[in-house]
């Protein structure tokens, strides 16, 4: 993973939220030059993160990570200390990958617990996004309730560190827990 830098990563990524499956990420119908500007305030933000996440050299995914007492999302809920909010966009995948979800959890769970001070990991997928909720209850995910955001209808799900670093274990053999 590295720093997503606007302006060299701005025609990949919007090249990804352009694509119908990435409707819930808000951003089909903004122009290349929108995106780069929206990385860029991103990139200006103490409280906010962007991601590029690759596997050997090829891009397969964009992660971002904030502090939900920064964000609309901490208006709604009853944010704990050590929480990490994070979005995850999947690159559109040319041949499907068996646990490739569990892994790329894994990968970016590994992220999050590099910062002890990290309890819980929070998300909020639109609520109408099947798949995401789905994919939030096998990789361990508790979900919470329907919120409403400032730009959509939110299904709240939380990730306690216990199970992350559980799930880290199960996937990276002699990973040691940090809490």
């Amino acid at each position: 993973m590295r720093r997503l830098d606007p302006d060299r990563d701005a025609p990949l990524v919007h090249s990804w939220v352009r694509e119908e499956r990435a409707r819930f990420w808000g951003m089909t119908d903004h122009t290349e030059e929108q995106v780069r500007d929206i990385y860029a305030y991103v990139d200006s933000l103490d409280t906010h993160h962007a991601w590029l996440v690759s596997v050997a050299g090829r891009p397969v995914g964009l992660l971002q990570t904030y502090q939900p007492a920064a964000d609309p999302v901490g208006e709604v809920y009853d944010v704990e200390p050590g929480d990490l909010g994070i979005h995850v966009l999947l690159a559109p995948a040319t041949t499907p990958e068996p646990g490739f979800t569990l892994r790329l959890a894994a990968a970016l769970g590994a992220v999050a617990l590099a910062d002890p001070t990290v309890r819980r990991v929070v998300v909020e997928p639109d609520a109408a996004n099947e798949g995401a909720l789905e994919r939030l209850r096998r990789t361990g995910f508790e979900l919470g309730p329907e919120v409403e955001l400032p730009t959509k209808r939110a299904r709240l799900a939380f990730l306690r560190r216990e199970v992350l670093e559980a799930m880290l274990a199960a996937v990276a053999p002699g990973h040691q827990p940090t809490s």
